[in-house]
């Protein structure tokens, strides 16, 4: 146990056969997922090899999760192939050359960020948002997966109606060695699930290396030759034209990868009790991505369904990815001629297994019940599904922002009273019992106080004033705003003259210390700091009348 009472690495790891146990599983998992990845990004299969093996074992000697487990993943890769495809087009070495300098590209936004410490970047991207948005991308893989399940010509775009139209046009094409190959894999897949440990993904591409030769025999294709290039050397960079659309596609990766990253790294270190550290986080993924694409490798993070695999395979520490790092690597020395001989219905089926879990309605189902975010999910959905993958993410996230600023900008008034004659103040349009204090008008803004909402919040409360001829006092409790912005600051001032006017005292209750401040350097006469000191709105109900203690200040007591 560390000093902070958080478990130790030390501690929480007394069995490193657990870890070897766990890195041998991971390895068998991962390996076939990563020469199918490829193939979503439209990349050879040694991409997948390679970003496999550096993201393993960058993050195994430099991260901080035990459990967190760096690799390709299914969402960077369906990015990176729209990404390719604009920039490079059809040519397929072009492509590869574009993607490892994108790859590159989004390593540096990675060590930037770090460098800058913005380790709540992911929180751009809302939790509806990315629900929806891995639902949306997960149809769009699966369908564009059906082609090599089908043994069928591939579709190519990202709007689903046009891949449906492209499927419905190739299906009299279809191959039922494939067919029956790519069933069977996924039969075999979801039925290993219910076997705790038994490595589905392995089992499936052992049987299809075995039956190779009949089904190449009967039309079915293979993986086919792998050339793994592990010599540095840079990508080329972007031509002159395309230097902003390339560093938005790095951009776009960034979010992602680490958004999926965080949300798996914090979710197991909050059930461990472990520590996190986001900004180190970021400077690892950047090393990784940067190491990855010089090695004409795709783009890594830390995917949820190799974190989950890795803790449910029984790993106790980072041993266990640099366990599985070394088994990839001698998978590779010693198997690559049957890696090779993997039929590509079986990869499509690990594909669309992996992506199927991201398929399920019932993810939707807590925003429905909550009536929250309904529309961000609808939108992130819908955007992938019409406007492809990547400008269907940056819709969404400028969605969910323009409903945010949505509900910060209209303008909701409270008022308040006392409830049951104790210290309470409450809305007295939700609570029936509670009484407003006479000669007093005791308000709350039920959103923070910025640029966008302050004039209209205050004339709210104008109106309110005006229909009332026989205050005395305002009230105004600004304990959502935790500080001001200028323009509230002057809506303020503007409010406070107008009370003046009219001989109307003014007192602003439960002030954070930010906007206490940022009232007291306005030093405006309406509000003197004895206005700015109530800590309740109870203290500013029951305080003296500014006039009567002016008018004793001073007396000798």
């Amino acid at each position: 146990m560390s000093p902070t009472g958080v478990p130790s690495e030390s501690a929480a790891s007394p069995a490193w056969h657990l870890d070897l146990v766990a890195g041998l599983a991971i390895a068998g998992l991962l390996l076939p997922e990563a020469v199918a990845y490829s193939g979503i990004a439209g990349l050879p299969p040694q991409a997948g090899v390679i970003a496999l093996f550096v993201g393993l074992a960058t993050y195994g000697l430099l991260g901080r999760s035990r459990y967190a487990i760096v690799s390709a993943t299914s969402s960077s890769a369906a990015v990176l192939a729209a990404g390719t495809l604009a920039l490079a087009g059809g040519d397929n070495a072009m492509r590869a050359a574009v993607g490892a300098m994108l790859v590159l590209l989004a390593g540096l936004c990675f060590l930037i960020a770090g460098l800058a410490r913005l380790g709540g970047l992911s929180h751009l991207i809302a939790r509806p948002v990315l629900r929806g948005y891995t639902f949306g991308l997960a149809c769009v893989i699966a369908l564009k997966q059906l082609p090599h399940l089908l043994g069928v010509p591939e579709v190519h775009g990202d709007f689903v109606p046009a891949l449906l139209v492209q499927l419905v046009a190739v299906f009299a094409q279809v191959k039922p060695a494939a067919l029956a190959t790519g069933v069977l894999a996924l039969v075999l897949l979801f039925a290993c699930e219910r076997v705790r440990r038994l490595p589905g993904s392995l089992l499936a591409i052992a049987l299809g290396v075995a039956a190779s030769a009949w089904l190449a025999a009967r039309g079915v294709v293979l993986t086919g030759p792998i050339q793994l290039a592990l010599s540095l050397g840079w990508p080329r960079w972007p031509e002159p034209g395309q230097w902003l659309p390339s560093i938005e596609l790095a951009a776009a990766l960034l979010l992602i990868l680490y958004a999926e990253s965080y949300s798996s790294i914090r979710g197991f270190a909050l059930k461990h009790g472990d520590a996190v550290a986001p900004n180190r986080d970021l400077l690892v993924l950047g090393v990784a991505n940067v190491l990855a694409g010089a090695l004409q490798g795709m783009p890594v993070g830390a995917g949820y369904s190799g974190t989950s695999a890795n803790e449910a395979a029984g790993a106790r520490s980072r041993l266990a990815g640099l366990i599985a790092a070394a088994s990839v690597l001698l998978l590779v020395v010693l198997a690559l001629r049957w890696i090779e001989r993997i039929p590509q219905p079986v990869l499509a089926a690990i594909v669309i297994h992996a992506v199927s879990k991201s398929l399920r309605l019932s993810t939707f189902a807590p925003y429905l019940r909550w009536h929250r975010d309904r529309l961000v999910a609808l939108a992130a959905v819908l955007g992938v599904l019409s406007l492809g993958i990547l400008n269907g993410l940056l819709v969404a996230i400028a969605f969910s922002l323009i409903m945010l600023l949505r509900q910060l900008a209209t303008p909701r008034l409270s008022v308040l009273g006392r409830l049951a004659d104790g210290h309470d103040f409450v809305d007295v349009a939700r609570h029936p019992g509670a009484v407003p204090v006479t000669g007093m008008l005791i308000v709350r803004p039920e959103e923070p106080l910025f640029f966008a909402n302050a004039e209209a919040v205050l004339a709210q409360a104008r109106q309110r004033i005006d229909a009332d001829h026989a205050l005395r006092r305002v009230v105004l409790s600004l304990e959502e705003s935790p500080d001001l912005d200028g323009t509230a600051l002057e809506s303020l001032g503007d409010f406070a003259a107008w009370l003046g006017a009219r001989g109307i005292e003014l007192r602003v209750a439960r002030l954070k210390d930010a906007a206490r401040d940022a009232l007291s350097r306005m030093a405006l006469p309406q509000l003197p700091p004895q206005a700015l000191e109530d800590w309740s709105v109870e203290d500013a109900v029951l305080a003296p009348s500014l006039r009567s203690s002016s008018s004793v200040k001073g007396t000798p007591q």
